[in-house]
């Protein structure tokens, strides 16, 4: 093999294994691109921005999913029945009536802010997840357990690996940040 054909194999090589995923860069890049946002929308709603980031991050699979970047929808918030904004289309675990897999109506969002925005609005305005905003907003743990008990996911494990992320990347520093808007209000006086 030629000198030139060996550097043209070791730069695709280097080419390729760059494009390696890495999903703790991506969690800490997610991390750093939301936690404004989940805190902001702490003080809007009530629902610790710990438990945002870490539905965030699991639900959008660190922020790479389809539904993350082609819908900007975060948390997997499905169309239902009286949702008249944009739709995407994709297979999640809803079956038809012969119990095939088929795919799931999922909202779909102009911005990331949009989706951050409808997730607690979603969560403030359904009935059954009411009971979630008698927890602290810094009762990460209690808002965890009570997503699931409330039928937020379907995955049993689904409160424990909101749990593993919040503490992983230690994300209940957030639920007592202060308010950026409040900070930047105060840097405007």
């Amino acid at each position: 093999m030629s000198k030139g054909r060996v550097w043209l194999c070791i730069g695709t090589i280097l080419l390729f294994s760059s494009f390696d995923y890495n999903p703790e860069a991506a969690a800490y890049e997610y991390i750093e691109s939301y936690k404004d946002l989940a805190i902001v929308e702490m003080y809007r709603s009530g629902i610790p921005a710990s438990i945002t980031l870490a539905q965030g991050l699991h639900e959008s699979n660190y922020g790479t999913s389809k539904l993350a970047t082609e819908a900007n929808n975060h948390f997997g918030i499905k169309c239902k029945s009286y949702w008249t904004g944009k739709t995407y289309y994709h297979k999640d675990d809803d079956l038809n009536k012969k119990g095939e897999l088929m795919e799931s109506c999922f909202r779909a969002y102009d911005s990331d802010i949009d989706s951050y925005i409808d997730r607690s609005n979603f969560l403030m305005q359904t009935e059954r997840y009411a009971p979630l905003f008698s927890y602290s907003h810094t009762d990460y743990i209690g808002w965890a357990y009570g997503l699931k008990l409330c039928g937020y996911a379907t995955d049993d494990n689904y409160s424990q690996k909101l749990l593993d992320k919040i503490e992983k990347y230690n994300l209940q520093e957030f639920d007592t940040a202060e308010d950026p808007f409040r900070q930047l209000i105060t840097k405007m006086k």
